[in-house]
């Protein structure tokens, strides 16, 4: 672990506090962005409640001063509130220090351009040259950036959702919230107290030295913590955040873990016949079922390589308005409404707001779609052997559509696999899927090639 505890990649900075990442690479990647913003400017930043973000915090302000830029500090916040904040005040960029679904030993920075949103691959590039290259910007001393703080953002971005939701009409909803001890707890906290919502919440401590479970939103994670609770509480439906809170995992109203796949064509089924646009963009491990709620809607599925970068450079290519929804198999979702945002917190207003137009219960929706069984696994691999195994399983596994954009995908047409090396962790990931039952003989032997090799 000690010697794979630091990534650095167009994702950004992420690692183990200690063992891998330091305050010299969080300073250092924050001084590459400083330099890579056009001009002086506001960047605003926020954390999570790690324990580490303090330290992340002073070595990020401190890069940014240096720099020449303003900083305005959120203080503990999700990402999503920096990206709204950074919306309503223009900001140059914006920097949110936390590693989401990563426990409690990690951190990470991640990265906001002009318009709020993730960079796109060009613009990663360019800030991984200027941190390789430590071609830094320092300003002279008397035009040092200056720092100040702003404690109303969440007010303020509870305020943006006001108005694009009706709250009489979700408040109804008796709804129970693991928040994972993250940034989700302060968030619906505020929403309860301001706007009279019902939301029970657990795992609302917000302590960053322990979290209560792995902040893993996934059907696993909420068979084990949520789901128990939510037919003796007499919930209408249960939500699992990640620290971030831009991931979401859901609960019915029968106690039932759903499958975090499960979150982007629910969310689609209510969005497209509601938006002008079409287009629903996704990445290559997402559920086809998501094929299958875009057709019945006149809709079309894009699909791009896994991560978010991917996603922005998917969304540049089309016009605004044509793109309905982008998302992920994690519960990551970005809406028309709020472009460029993955917000948890919308995604579960949607969720109820769907509830609310159709006048039916979680399950009762998601009995509406066909079977689809998935199956996920990860091993290590050195990346040296990698090209060897795609190569060998592109070779073995015929008759298919071929997909090289990211790893190998191949489509048959009841069923995929998906072989890549994972962004965030140095482990290669196998994704297969099958409308009815789970291909378990084709996971079993993709499994057994990635062993063969590790």
């Amino acid at each position: 672990m000690a010697a794979r505890a630091l990534r650095i990649s167009h994702v950004g900075l992420r690692g183990v506090v200690g063992n891998g990442l330091t305050a010299a690479h969080a300073m250092d990647f924050a001084l590459a962005f400083g330099t890579f913003l056009d001009s002086p400017g506001r960047v605003v930043i926020g954390r999570d409640p790690r324990a580490s973000g303090r330290m992340m915090r002073e070595a990020v302000v401190s890069a940014l001063l240096s720099s020449g830029h303003s900083v305005l500090d959120l203080g503990v916040v999700s990402t999503p509130v920096i990206q709204h904040a950074m919306r309503r005040m223009s900001a140059s960029g914006g920097i949110s220090i936390g590693a989401s679904h990563n426990s409690e030993e990690w951190n990470a920075l991640k990265f906001f351009g002009r318009d709020a949103s993730y960079l796109s691959t060009g613009e990663a590039t360019e800030l991984l040259d200027i941190y390789h290259l430590r071609k830094f910007h320092y300003a002279p001393y008397d035009q040092l950036g200056k720092l100040s703080s702003d404690t109303t953002a969440t007010d303020a971005y509870l305020d943006e959702l006001a108005g694009a939701f009706d709250f009489d009409r979700l408040r109804r909803f008796r709804v129970v919230v693991d928040c994972c001890n993250g940034t989700s707890a302060l968030l619906l906290k505020r929403l309860n107290e301001r706007h009279g919502f019902r939301l029970v919440l657990i795992n609302a401590a917000v302590d960053g030295g322990q979290f209560a479970h792995e902040p893993s939103t996934n059907a696993r994670t909420v068979g084990l913590q949520l789901a128990p609770l939510i037919e003796p509480l007499g919930a209408d439906a249960g939500f699992l955040f990640d620290v971030d809170s831009d991931r979401v995992a859901i609960a019915t109203e029968r106690g039932q873990a759903v499958s975090e796949e499960l979150v982007l064509p629910l969310v689609a089924e209510h969005c497209l016949p509601l938006s002008p646009g079409r287009i629903v963009i996704t990445n290559l491990s997402t559920t086809a079922l998501v094929d299958e709620v875009a057709a019945r809607h006149g809709g079309t599925v894009v699909r791009a390589a896994v991560g978010r970068q991917a996603a922005i450079d998917a969304l540049s290519a089309f016009r605004p308005g044509q793109v309905s929804i982008a998302g992920e198999g994690t519960g990551a979702i970005m809406f028309s409404r709020f472009p460029y945002i993955y917000d948890g917190i919308v995604s579960m207003l949607t969720i109820l707001e769907s509830m609310a137009a159709r006048e039916q219960p979680l399950s009762h929706l998601l009995d509406g779609f066909p079977k689809y069984s998935m199956l996920k696994g990860e091993l290590p691999l050195e990346t040296t052997r990698v090209p060897e195994l795609l190569m060998s399983l592109q070779a073995d596994f015929t008759g298919g559509r071929v997909d090289t954009t990211d790893g190998l995908r191949i489509d048959w047409p009841d069923r995929w696999f998906h072989v890549r090396v994972a962004q965030t962790e140095p482990v290669v990931r196998v994704i297969c899927e099958q409308r009815g039952e789970p291909p378990q003989a084709l996971f079993d032997s993709l499994m057994d090639r990635v062993r063969s090799l590790a």
